[in-house]
């Protein structure tokens, strides 16, 4: 029974990580075919709000298939979805079209993670769910690393990287069949639309400080990525050292992603989460004061990615202590919900700051979104202990 489990857990991370290698694959690529076809900024950047979009359109209706089929056969719809959709990029290259394609990776995606991070958080042990989700969190920052690595393909064959990920999606996507099929725990509220949204309402009164973790996280993210450079480059930091700058959050993620995993099971999630959010905020309000020198930056964002680079897996397990089982796929629901929203958010408000407020703006802006975070988590106070009277109060 261990060996299945373990087994089932690494195909699990490895569909995880083949999801992150193709959002990472995606933005970039899609960024630089654009730009070469002399497509607006503004309109390139609304084309990648179409997987956020795909996510927010699919949050609600995730539940209930998965209490009726289980988690086997939405991954293998999620991932069949996302395989199908990179091999169609290449048919036709029009603005709309591919629009609509970035639109079904984001529901393809959704599944998958959604599938995915519920049948972890639901079988893993107390003393080993922080080491779990941030092995999850750390095969989909491998992936979403090594994602852009294809993009310099686009010189060969502009299809070739769609058709390489794609292929891998497949290849992944066969290796689920392998795996016994599960339901997560139900409880007596039925499958309706009306009590999918009434669990919402539940998650967010008893957890609703361990979804702003993966909103910052989606905010930080998206941020870096989108915004960033061109922050630097209206500050006199050259292309090249950019392309520097940006990976060292990412990498420093990688580092401590499972040792603070560990360390919050031991620990406890609240204390982990304050002192890395505390240790994230410190090194934004520094990048602000020395947002000249390349070299301070890159070590400014390595510290800020070992940080806070793991508050999207640190909040999913804090919101599995605070909740019961029965809650953990509307829980998984919501953090994706509010990962898209800072993803959407943090981009517009950076680009708005960028615009209308010299200097080192950009970093006070995230120091403010982390403050906030680490005051709210601070001052919560749990209604009860690990939501064990939560299901009782709800039912009646």
């Amino acid at each position: 029974m261990i060996k299945t489990e373990k087994y089932r857990f690494w195909i699990l991370v490895s569909i995880v990580a083949i999801s992150g290698f193709s959002q990472g694959m995606l933005l970039p690529l899609i960024a630089v075919i654009f730009e070469k076809d002399g497509m607006a900024s503004s309109l390139n950047g609304l084309n990648a709000t179409a997987l956020y979009i795909g996510v927010l359109f699919a949050s609600p209706l995730m539940e209930a298939p998965l209490q009726k089929i289980g988690y086997k056969p939405l991954i293998l719809i999620g991932g069949f979805t996302v395989a199908l959709t990179l091999f169609m990029f290449p048919v036709w290259k029009s603005f709309w079209f591919w629009f609509i394609l970035r639109l079904f990776i984001g529901i393809g995606d959704h599944m998958l993670h959604f599938a995915t991070q519920t049948w972890i958080t639901s079988t893993s042990s107390e003393d080993k769910l922080g080491r779990n989700i941030s092995l999850y969190g750390l095969f989909f920052g491998l992936g979403f690393a090594f994602g852009p690595s294809l993009t310099s393909l686009v010189k060969i064959n502009e299809a070739l990287p769609f058709m390489i990920t794609s292929a891998l999606s497949l290849i992944l996507w066969l290796t689920v069949f392998s795996l016994k099929n599960d339901y997560p725990e139900k409880d007596s509220e039925g499958l309706s639309f009306l009590s999918t949204f009434k669990r919402f309402g539940n998650v967010w009164r008893y957890a609703w400080v361990a979804l702003l973790p993966p909103f910052g996280y989606g905010f930080m993210e998206a941020s870096l990525n989108g915004s960033f450079p061109i922050f630097a480059l209206r500050n006199g930091i050259q292309v090249e050292a950019v392309s520097m700058i940006v990976p060292a959050f990412a990498i420093g993620s990688i580092i401590t992603q499972v040792p603070l995993g560990i360390i919050s099971d031991r620990y406890g999630r609240k204390k982990t989460l304050i002192t890395v959010l505390l240790i994230g905020l410190l090194c934004f309000i520094i990048a602000g004061m020395i947002h000249h020198s390349v070299i301070e930056l890159i070590i400014c964002f390595l510290l800020a990615g070992m940080a806070v680079g793991s508050t999207f897996s640190l909040g999913i397990s804090y919101m599995a202590d605070l909740l019961p089982k029965t809650l953990f796929p509307a829980g998984n629901i919501m953090c994706g919900i509010l990962f898209s929203i800072g993803s959407m958010l943090g981009p517009f408000l950076a680009g708005i700051i960028i615009e209308h407020i010299k200097g080192p703006s950009f970093f006070y802006l995230i120091s403010i979104m982390l403050f906030f975070i680490f005051l709210s988590i601070c001052t919560f106070q749990q209604k009860n202990e690990k939501g064990k009277h939560l299901s009782q109060t709800w039912q009646a």
